[in-house]
This record gives structure tokens, C-alpha cells and sequence, in this order.
């Protein structure tokens, strides 16, 4: 297969946005994000790169640098932002918050399958639902999760560029690597297959569920006391979850038992993360910001 015949396999399996509409793209400079870049322009997107340094090593200067050529070879625009994130415990949770708020809005990331495998193993780990097993959803701003790495890599070979290598991706202290570099091998090895497609479609499965049960939920009203009552516990705690998600974050488990604990009349309020409380009135819930009374 040559170049562009490979290309044109690739993107067929994407979910870019239509010809011509802005795709701002993270931008590390790696095979994935680079592989973004070029199927972006192949599917006649308006590509802008952006890249984060986060100075976090020594070398990352001379990151910049080679993903600004990157970005150059392929002809798109190249942004960078410089920010500072101190050394210490959760490190990589910080770093990827800090660089969010640094990226533009609704920015395309070069996820792939074997990250969404990744993502179901990791929140597996960490207990969640369906909705964390349900992982990332395919978009215009995840347009490769179809695409598995070495496929990435193959593109990055065919174009002749070397992407940027993060020495932090096998740093042994951050779980994501450990489950890239360790279980995912060993589910493949007690399998005796490759468990990275299997995982992704149980994504995709839970997040058929998780999306039914959304849509049940919606028509329950989430301060009514009486209808959370009267509804299923498994629709009661969804319509709860969505009515008290705030910026992206929804309430953990422990939360939500509190507020069902005011919902039947076992403790008449409850405070829940960041000072934000929920007190029942007769058979209303009320949503109380941190402060007011």
C-alpha cells in the first residue's frame, strides 16, 4: 500500500468534521497527534496545531522545537503555549488539567483504540459505572479512536517524519503506563490475543446502556423528592448525577448516597464537594451554592 493509499484507508475510518470546518488538534509532536494533523488535512479540515510545554523536563524545549517542524512539514499553523506545573504528588492528573485550560475549547486529541482500551482498564481499576467503562466517545474532537497506534506509527514512516519521543510515556509511577506497558500485555498473553479491540467494543456497549438509561432518566425531575422515590434507583442517582454535574465534574458515589439519604427523609441535608450543599422543603430538593443559606 502506498502512501496515499494509505491515507485514504485511514481517514475512511475517522470521524473528522465536514471539509473545511477548524480542527484545533493537541499537538505533543508524538506519532498519534502527528497522524491527527495529517489525516486532518487529508480530510480538508482548517488544521491548527497546538502544543503545551509544560517544562516539566529538560529536553522539553527541544520537544517544541521538533513538533513545531512537524507541524511545518505537514503546512499547518503552529501555536505554543508555555506553562509551569510544580513537581509533586499527582503530577500527571495536574498536567493534564493545566493543559486543558491552556488548549482551546472542544481541541481534537489524537486518542486511539489502544488508549480507549487503556481508559476502560483504568476506570475499571478505579470503580467506576457504566459510564466510565462507556470511556471516550467517538466525535469530531476523538476522530482515531477506530485507529490503533502502530497504524499511527506506519503513517508517521510513510511520511517520513519522526515524532517527538515523550520519556514520561514509561514512567513506572504513572498507573496509565503501567497498564499500557504491563496489564495490557498480560490480558493479551492469559487471553492469547489482542484485548485492545475487545475492550473498546465494551466501551462502545456500555455506552449504548449508558446512553438508554440517560435518556429514561431525563424524565424524572431531579428536586421532586416523591418522583426519585417512586423511580428506579438505578434512573433516581442518574437524573441526580446530571442535575448536580457541575463544569464536567459529576458527584462520586459516597455524594449521591448522601442526597438519597435527604431524598428519603433520613437527614434533612447533606453537603456535597466544594462546599455546594442539598437541603430538602417539604418534597423539594434545592441546590445550595457554597456561602449562601
Amino acid at each position: 500500500m502506498d502512501r496515499d493509499e494509505l491515507v485514504a484507508a485511514l481517514v475512511d475510518r475517522c470521524t473528522f468534521p465536514d471539509a473545511g470546518t477548524s480542527l484545533e488538534c493537541a499537538f505533543s509532536g508524538g506519532a498519534d497527534s502527528t497522524a491527527l494533523l495529517i489525516l486532518g488535512v487529508a480530510a480538508r479540515c482548517a488544521v491548527v496545531a497546538h502544543h503545551v510545554d509544560h517544562g516539566l523536563r529538560p529536553s522539553s524545549g527541544h520537544e517544541a522545537a521538533n513538533a513545531r517542524t512537524i507541524a511545518d512539514a505537514v503546512g499547518v499553523p503552529f501555536v505554543e503555549y508555555r506553562i509551569h506545573v510544580d513537581p509533586g504528588p499527582n503530577l500527571e492528573a495536574r498536567a493534564r488539567a493545566a493543559r486543558t485550560s491552556a488548549l482551546p475549547d472542544n481541541v481534537a486529541t489524537g486518542h486511539t483504540l489502544d488508549d480507549q482500551a487503556e481508559t476502560v482498564l483504568a476506570n475499571l481499576l478505579r470503580g467506576a459505572g457504566t459510564g466510565g467503562l462507556a470511556a471516550m466517545r467517538p466525535s469530531a474532537c476523538k476522530p482515531l479512536l477506530s485507529l490503533r497506534r502502530h497504524e499511527t506509527e506506519e503513517l508517521c514512516q510513510a511520511f517520513g517524519l519522526r515524532p517527538v519521543h515523550d520519556p514520561s510515556n514509561h514512567d513506572a509511577s504513572f498507573r496509565r503506563n503501567r497498564i499500557r506497558h504491563e496489564l495490557l500485555p498480560l490480558c493479551d498473553r492469559i487471553s492469547d490475543r489482542d484485548v485492545a479491540p475487545l475492550l473498546a467494543r465494551a466501551a462502545d456497549l456500555c455506552r449504548q446502556d449508558d446512553d438508554m438509561l440517560d435518556d429514561l432518566s431525563v424524565a424524572i425531575d431531579p428536586t421532586d423528592a416523591v418522583a426519585l422515590r417512586d423511580a428506579s434507583p438505578v434512573l433516581a442517582v442518574r437524573a441526580l448525577r446530571s442535575w448536580l454535574t457541575v463544569a464536567g465534574y459529576p458527584p462520586d458515589r459516597a455524594a449521591l448516597e448522601r442526597v438519597l439519604d435527604v431524598v428519603h427523609g433520613r437527614r434533612t441535608a447533606c453537603e456535597l464537594a466544594g462546599g455546594v450543599r442539598v437541603a430538602r422543603t417539604g418534597q423539594r430538593l434545592r441546590r445550595i451554592p457554597p456561602g449562601a443559606q
